[in-house]
């Protein structure tokens, strides 16, 4: 895990997307932005901030951990 993954946010390769469970209040929603080699993650309301950069293995594993699968 890391979050030295901003290089690949500015050059503009990633599409981000906001989580499902987000609202349109603004409260504290995640993007997620899939790359063939890493999941990169943010906060939506600093996207110039820290991703934290992670493989597909280990986002597909905290998925299933999170949602009991």
């Amino acid at each position: 895990m890391n979050t030295a993954a901003r290089q690949h946010d500015r050059s503009g390769d990633l599409a981000w997307f906001k989580s499902s469970y987000s609202s349109s209040e603004g409260g504290n929603c995640i993007e997620v932005a899939a790359h063939p080699a890493a999941v990169h993650v943010r906060d939506s309301k600093a996207p110039a901030g820290d991703i934290l950069t992670v493989s597909p293995g280990t986002w597909t594993e905290f998925l299933e951990r999170v949602l009991g699968e």
